[in-house]
């Protein structure tokens, strides 16, 4: 059996003349309480009164801080920058701007040694060659060498037809 301590407090004897279940009505406050800081949203209700007074003309944004538009995705660090588009006056002018890039050269030459290249710097070169055909086809220029008659006949059937002959003293 658990042991109780002693208290000198007497407990209630009897029943309570009046019923403990009844509440009791609230005082009425008599003095106003002191509001500190500003009410919840108030941030559009300061607008509102600017735009009452009739101050400012034009309609200030309570928010603070900066409004420029931050990009969500991050930037990729090797971004290709293209060159700025110059105009050129004739297409032979816009075809030795196109074959003395330098940026368009190492590219190629990247290409060429089987490195891989990202998809922007892979959408420059494939404009600027397009470009570059079309150029080439506008003057005239034809990239393709022209077949030479040369060795038409089979290189074989001339080396049979050497005599040794020929070339002793």
């Amino acid at each position: 059996m658990p042991r109780k301590k002693k208290s000198r407090k007497v407990g209630q004897i009897g029943i309570p003349k009046s019923s403990t279940n009844t509440r009791k009505a609230k005082p009425v406050e008599k003095r106003v309480k002191k509001h500190l800081g500003k009410p919840a949203g108030s941030r559009n209700s300061e607008a509102k009164l600017v735009k009452a007074t009739g101050e400012a003309n034009s309609p200030k944004d309570p928010r603070h801080g900066s409004k420029k538009p931050i990009d969500l995705f991050a930037a990729d660090t090797k971004t290709v920058v293209s060159e700025p588009k110059v105009k050129h006056f004739s297409p032979a002018q816009e075809l030795d701007a196109i074959e003395n890039n330098q940026q368009l050269s190492d590219l190629l030459n990247k290409i060429e040694l089987g490195k891989k290249v990202s998809k922007e710097e892979q959408h420059f070169v494939d404009k600027n060659l397009a470009r570059h055909k079309v150029l080439c086809e506008l003057l005239g220029l034809n990239e393709e060498p022209e077949e030479s008659t040369e060795f038409e006949e089979n290189p074989i059937d001339s080396y049979e037809a050497i005599n040794i002959d020929d070339y002793k003293d």
